[in-house]
């Protein structure tokens, strides 16, 4: 499965713009986690690009959300690592991440809701105007960007071995990498 590919089957299920920028913020990340921890970038990459696939049609039944889109991948051909860590990222259904590449995607996407509220309260609106010092003490204000599961982001240390520091600092500047791409 090349990236071009996942790309195409993204824009057939999801036409939300909000939604496709979510998912390629977490590619982004999951790159930069991939690079990091001298794993798989492509596969990561595609990982995160994939992992909401299809959040469109479950949202409203939410503990269909990671099945569903884990049979699309499945169908699609997909890598089987790819295809589990979608499975498992939806923490409604207390599945317990075993592998590097599950545990990430687990833990690093939830962070991207934050650093893009955080953009959005910047005078001019822009990831390039916001400060990882900004996200941390976000991060500690339960009322801001309330729908950000804080529980799961802090599992980083526990999960892929990085503080919560580590983990803003890598997401936020993979987000400002591809800024342009997300509208940012």
């Amino acid at each position: 499965m090349i990236r071009d590919e996942a790309w195409q089957l993204v824009q057939s299920k999801v036409q939300g713009q909000f939604l496709r920028n979510h998912l390629l913020a977490a590619e982004a990340i999951m790159r930069a986690l991939a690079r990091k921890f001298s794993e798989d970038e492509e596969l990561w990459g595609i990982t995160g690009l994939v992992h909401d696939i299809d959040w469109e049609l479950t949202e409203k039944t939410p503990e269909q959300h990671s099945l569903v889109g884990s049979g699309w991948l499945k169908e699609a051909g997909f890598p089987p690592e790819v295809v589990e860590a979608v499975r498992v990222h939806n923490h409604m259904h207390g599945f317990e991440p075993q592998a590097r590449l599950e545990k990430a995607l687990w833990c690093a996407e939830e962070l991207t809701g934050l650093i893009v509220a955080c953009a959005l309260v910047q005078p001019d609106k822009k990831l390039a105007s916001v400060k990882a010092s900004s996200v941390k003490k976000k991060f500690g204000q339960k009322s801001f960007a309330a729908g950000v599961n804080r529980e799961i982001i802090a599992k980083c240390q526990e999960m892929i071995g990085l503080s919560l520091d580590e983990l803003i600092d890598l997401e936020l500047k993979a987000m400002q990498d591809i800024a342009p791409s997300l509208g940012l």
